[in-house]
């Protein structure tokens, strides 16, 4: 059975139990990645790479053109996780990424997290994690999450 989760459940504490997912549920967010946002995230973290703003720098590249920060686009997935699915109260473990084709300023990236395997005795979660423009996966991996239980005492569950 697959479900979708278009944002985290209501009530008093938002987000999923370990106990309410199931393999195959899967979250996304979207966003357009604007001229604004790539400066806003280079002021964050000091990356001003050339090939992110310099037009005749990034047309020499194997790019032919200026890119997206890949660490930008990564940052998507951990939205996913922490917002949606298993959203507020989970903890990010571990994430693999593979880049593999360049995001564009302007394009749109969909992130996208997929529960593949659920590991009870721990109340670990691992997701199959992909972004992607238009048709094109862009980046994939895998995360691993620690998600609150009904049934354990939080400090049995780390």
């Amino acid at each position: 059975m697959v479900q979708s989760a278009a944002a985290a459940p209501g009530g008093a504490r938002p987000g999923y139990f370990f106990e309410d997912l199931a393999i195959g549920m899967s979250a996304e967010f979207r966003r357009v990645i604007s001229e604004e946002a790539m400066r806003l995230f280079a002021d964050l973290t000091g990356d001003t790479n050339p090939l992110h703003f310099d037009d005749d720098f990034a047309e020499r590249s194997l790019f032919k053109g200026r890119v997206v920060h890949g660490m930008c686009t990564a940052a998507f997935i951990s939205t996913v996780i922490g917002t949606r699915l298993p959203g507020p109260g989970c903890i990010y473990l571990s994430q693999s990424l593979r880049f593999t084709a360049p995001v564009r300023p302007g394009d749109e990236v969909v992130a996208r997290a997929v529960v593949d395997k659920l590991i009870p005795e721990r109340f670990r979660v691992e997701f199959e994690t992909t972004c992607s423009v238009g048709e094109r996966t862009v980046l994939s991996g895998r995360a691993l999450t620690l998600v609150p239980s009904r049934t354990a005492p939080e400090e049995e569950a780390a």
